[in-house]
């Protein structure tokens, strides 16, 4: 199928019906927040979720984590009402272990139930889990047939191409996965063995798509950095959503800016004030959730997007990332957006 089609009609599923996940209406074309672990926690997807990300999902969840009644996993499951339409991330190696923690998903409410079949951390994928299960696709079909069939979430995955060069199964991996029942499939355009090295293909993620048995929504994922590659990716390659990951990291304005250009409009400057505002509010957030220490250095991670391109930043950007206590860090803001207003910015 050629560009020309996909720029007309590729962000509705089969039979021009808009796609779903479960009774969940996406709408035209979903624009949703990557789950990454120690990135997409309850704080940021708020903040992601006020500036256009349709779709989100919590940071990955160890099913043998959750079995244990580990805090920390617990905690992950959780959001705001605000946050829905939301899917709670799982992973595991074990079929049991992975339906047991089906329960403790479900008492949170979820839209629906992520299994993680994609994350390539040796840590992870070594065991199985992750990306390590594209090694063996006829076990990864078998445990996700097996949690369909427990789950009275609606079920989705998010995968990879396949384990290395010599094994993308992809294509056919998907239309195994969709037959055994699950509601959508999201598909970064790398390898296992790639880790996030090289360039993602999403070649074959529209081969996905252009299956004519593929009738559940099918999201990219992979390498998309600006709002004009989300423009550019949704009309060649035809996808029903895109997740953004690495791009999102401090840069929440990148969902509404995409959702602008998708809809024929220009792209807004987003002044200094509003960037120190939103990422001020973004700490006081994570410090209520998660407490001084870990979100004074978690927040560490975002400093760069939000304030990227800035002229002379980097001696504030020394402070924000060198002070350790959360009295220190909030004059930093103020003293921000006092030098740039001075400087016309």
């Amino acid at each position: 199928m050629n560009g020309e089609f996909f720029k007309n009609s590729s962000f509705f599923c089969k039979n021009g019906a808009m796609a779903k996940i479960g009774s969940v209406d996406l709408g035209a074309f979903t624009l949703a927040l990557s789950p990454m672990d120690d990135i997409t926690d309850k704080p940021f997807r708020g903040v992601c979720k006020d500036f256009g990300a349709d779709l989100l999902i919590t940071e990955f969840i160890a099913s043998e984590a959750l079995i244990r009644e580990a805090e920390k996993s617990r905690r992950k499951m959780q959001f705001d009402s605000k946050e829905h339409p939301i899917g709670v991330q799982i992973f595991g190696n074990e079929v049991e272990p992975l339906i047991r923690s089906l329960e403790f998903v479900e008492q949170v409410s979820p839209d629906f139930v992520d299994i993680n079949w994609g994350c390539p951390m040796r840590k992870i994928a070594g065991r199985g889990a992750g990306s390590g299960a594209l090694r063996d696709p006829e076990r990864l079909v078998s445990i996700t047939a097996e949690i369909v069939k427990a789950s009275r979430l609606p079920v989705t995955v998010k995968t990879r191409l396949g384990y290395d060069e010599n094994s993308k199964p992809i294509v056919e991996l998907a239309e195994r996965l969709q037959d055994i029942g699950i509601a959508a499939i999201s598909i970064h355009g790398r390898t296992k063995t790639q880790l996030y090295k090289g360039t993602a293909d999403w070649s074959l993620i529209a081969k996905v798509k252009e299956n004519p048995r593929m009738a559940i929504p099918v999201f990219g994922n992979g390498d998309i950095t600006s709002p004009e590659m989300v423009v550019e990716y949704r009309n060649r390659y035809g996808v029903d959503g895109i997740l953004i990951g690495r791009a999102a990291i401090g840069n929440p304005w990148i969902f509404e800016q995409s959702r602008r250009l998708l809809n024929g409009m220009e792209l807004r400057q987003v002044p200094v004030s509003e960037r120190v505002a939103v990422c001020r509010r973004h700490l006081l957030e994570a410090v209520r959730w998660k407490g001084e220490r870990t979100a004074v250095l978690e927040m560490r991670k975002h400093y760069s997007g939000y304030f990227k391109a800035l002229h002379d930043f980097k001696p504030f950007r020394m402070k924000l990332v060198s002070l350790t206590n959360l009295d220190d860090l909030l004059p930093v803001f103020d003293d921000i957006e006092r030098h740039y207003q001075q400087n016309g910015q």
